[in-house]
């Protein structure tokens, strides 16, 4: 893609929604940290569900640490992998608490020495929490990245510095959940809505005239 296209690219998602957030919903970086580690290979939707019951409960590293594994799991069961989980926020809190006055660190190698926190999650918190220019390649970012080519890569740590790149300095921030929610509710994977995209006529998927016509509202 062109960098005349990769300007006006998002200049029209920052029309459509000039302050993207994550649909994750949390009030401080520790609860942004949690939440994310709970987010791996489940949806947003489940996850805030569970948060919704353990905040109010429970939202700092001290008081998460005092529930005790097998209390924090009554509360995240209804999501995938919560055993693995609740072990790696309890040993995190436990970390924070001990390192870091039970404050969330806002450099990737603190964050990503935390058990369950890989390269995404520490460049979600980063992004999100802390204003930084990161960006957490996940399924939708890939898949928008190499459909479109905008960034096409065949891992998502390609992926990730090729956007760092390409990105338009001005849009970079916010460029990291302009693209989640871009691929999430328009560029989806099986049944991309290239009739409704905003942006279909700078995509080079070779395919986006078909699903143009399938799609047109």
């Amino acid at each position: 893609m062109k960098v005349a296209d990769r300007v006006e690219f998002f200049r029209r998602l920052a029309e459509i929604n000039p302050k993207p957030e994550t649909e994750l919903e949390y009030a401080s970086p520790f609860e942004l940290l949690v939440a994310v580690t709970l987010s791996a290979q489940a949806t947003d939707v489940g996850v805030n569900k569970a948060t919704r019951r353990l905040f109010p409960v429970a939202n700092t590293p001290e008081a998460i640490l005092a529930l005790g594994e097998e209390g924090l799991k009554e509360y995240i069961k209804t999501i995938g992998l919560f055993n693995s989980k609740a072990k790696n926020i309890i040993a995190a809190c436990r970390i924070l608490i001990e390192r870091h006055s039970g404050e969330v660190p806002s450099t990737r190698a603190e964050l990503e020495a935390l058990p369950g926190v890989g390269r995404k999650t520490a460049n979600v918190v980063l992004n999100t929490a802390f204003g930084q220019p990161t960006m957490a390649v996940d399924t939708h970012i890939f898949r928008v990245a190499n459909r479109t080519k905008l960034a096409p890569g065949k891992t998502p740590l390609a992926v990730e510095k090729a956007l760092l790149k390409r990105v338009p300095a001005d849009y970079l921030v916010d460029a990291h959940h302009w693209l989640i929610l871009h691929g999430r509710y328009t560029c989806k994977a099986r049944k991309p809505l290239c009739g409704q995209c905003p942006v279909v006529d700078l995509c080079g998927w070779k395919d986006r005239k078909k699903h143009v016509t399938d799609t047109a509202a």
